[in-house]
């Protein structure tokens, strides 16, 4: 009866020391790193083994009944690890040496070392076994105790006998029993863990998705604005669209409408007329390939033919479109060539003077006094972590210039550095847009450096190669 009552003290210790445990990993441990987790238990269990031993029944000076082994069985059901299974085993055991050292104390600390190795081949049979938990658990807790008598009869120091007949009769269905008792007790401890655990990963979760459903939110904000803001360039675009449209067809058909109705018209009034209707004509007729090459280039369908491009050309072919607007504006306009630049480069003539067109047209318009400049060139840049030879235009003006938060705005579709610019300058805003989208399907590219009241200069880089493609 003595047994039955320290193997009760036993185990209200163990259970004590297991709650106390759980108060600590609830709020200290829950949030630590798995390895100090796995220390954590190993420390504990082995503790618990040796608290178990300092309220053991001491049979004499050196012999001492206890529940230590518990711990090991409760960490082969937690813990399927088997080296952790062994430290907890060999730890245990040395610490009954710490009650002394004498031959009971030596085979305290074989009987635990060799029931740890045991675990661990039980822990690797549980993880191949289909058996379920409970079956599983009550083979652990026979097999352990089973084990735990041999071992005292084996390296023990009571008589055989002794601990046959009147020992293990009681010790034995006490030990299987509690054990049974206390792995119930931390079994209902570990699943209270687990429901805490996933209460914190449950959390963790909705943390997450929290915060990505913040950022959606702010983007999704962001986007509104962004089409907002599209629509309302668009509408501008619209506006300005229908008066750049509605300014030259009125000068045609009023101006047609004249020469019709009136046939007393002087010859000189006549040819002013239809040098206005021609005019009025190009610039209609500007403005709709204006809107015609944006649709192609938004739907990927514009033509870019690579062929051979003579530089040298180039001059004489934007001073004679742009010496008359230098004059009227009283503006002062010079183009010159570098002595690197090559004579002939691969690319399409045709887009490349439209872009240049439209960069001088710009540089025109937004300049009422000072200097329009072409230069053209030869550069060396990296692009995409290659170092790679580039032809320069460098079209540079003494304008109005663009203020740097304005610099990417400008290049797209329907919009312009400000939404007053068109009705004080005129224009659709499609210029830059299209000339940007033309350098890249060319194999090219479109910079700017500029500040409000300081002018322009934007650089068309074209490469020296030829890309390769022959239509894009």
């Amino acid at each position: 009866m003595e047994y039955l009552k320290i193997f009760l003290i036993n185990s209200a210790l163990l259970i004590t020391v297991a709650y106390l445990a759980n108060l600590i990993y609830k709020y200290t441990l829950t949030y630590a790193p798995v390895p100090v987790k796995k220390a954590s238990w190993v420390l504990l269990a082995i503790f618990g083994g040796w608290i178990s031993s300092c309220f053991g029944y001491r049979l004499d000076a050196h012999v001492i009944f206890d529940l230590r082994f518990v711990p090991l069985i409760i960490s082969t059901l937690a813990f399927s690890q088997p080296f952790i299974l062994i430290l907890i085993g060999v730890g245990t055991g040395l610490t009954r040496l710490t009650f002394g050292i004498n031959e009971a104390a030596v085979a305290g600390v074989l009987n635990l070392s060799i029931l740890g190795f045991v675990c661990a081949g039980l822990c690797l049979w549980m993880r191949r076994s289909p058996a379920s938990v409970v079956n599983k658990g009550l083979i652990v807790i026979l097999v352990v105790n089973v084990v735990n008598a041999v071992n005292i009869l084996v390296f023990g120091v009571i008589p055989d006998q002794v601990y046959i007949m009147k020992i293990m009769p009681t010790t034995f269905p006490a030990g299987v029993i509690l054990s049974i008792l206390f792995a119930l007790i931390i079994r209902d401890f570990q699943l209270d863990l687990q429901r805490t655990g996933q209460v914190v990963r449950a959390n963790e979760l909705l943390s997450a998705q929290a915060e990505e459903l913040h950022k959606n939110k702010i983007a999704l904000e962001e986007r509104a604005k962004q089409l907002m803001l599209a629509s309302q360039f668009k509408s501008e675009f619209l506006a300005n669209m229908s008066h750049e449209l509605r300014t030259p067809l009125n000068s045609i058909i009023s101006l047609s409408q004249m020469i019709e109705e009136n046939d007393n018209l002087s010859s000189e009034e006549t040819t002013e007329y239809g040098r206005i209707i021609y005019r009025s004509g190009s610039d209609l007729l500007s403005l709709i390939n204006d809107i015609l090459d944006l649709s192609k280039v938004e739907a990927g369908k514009l033509d870019v033919v690579h062929e051979e491009l003579s530089v040298s050309e180039i001059p004489d072919l934007l001073a004679q479109q742009f010496n008359v607007v230098a004059k009227q504006k009283g503006l002062n306009f010079s183009i010159a060539l570098e002595d690197d630049v090559p004579d002939v480069i691969h690319s399409d003539p045709q887009r490349v003077q439209q872009i240049l067109r439209n960069l001088l047209s710009n540089a025109f318009k937004f300049t009422v006094n000072g200097f329009v400049s072409i230069n053209v060139r030869t550069a060396e840049r990296k692009e995409a972590e290659v170092l790679r030879r580039w032809i320069v235009f460098d079209v540079q003006d003494s304008g109005i210039g663009i203020a740097a938060e304005k610099h990417a705005v400008i290049f797209e579709s329907f919009q312009q550095a400000d939404s007053t610019i068109s009705r004080n300058y005129g224009g659709t805003g499609l210029g830059l847009s299209i000339s940007n989208d033309l350098a890249k399907l060319l194999g090219g590219f479109i910079t700017l450096s500029s500040g409000e009241d300081q002018g322009s200069l934007f650089s068309l880089y074209l490469p020296l190669q030829a890309s390769g493609h022959e239509a894009v």
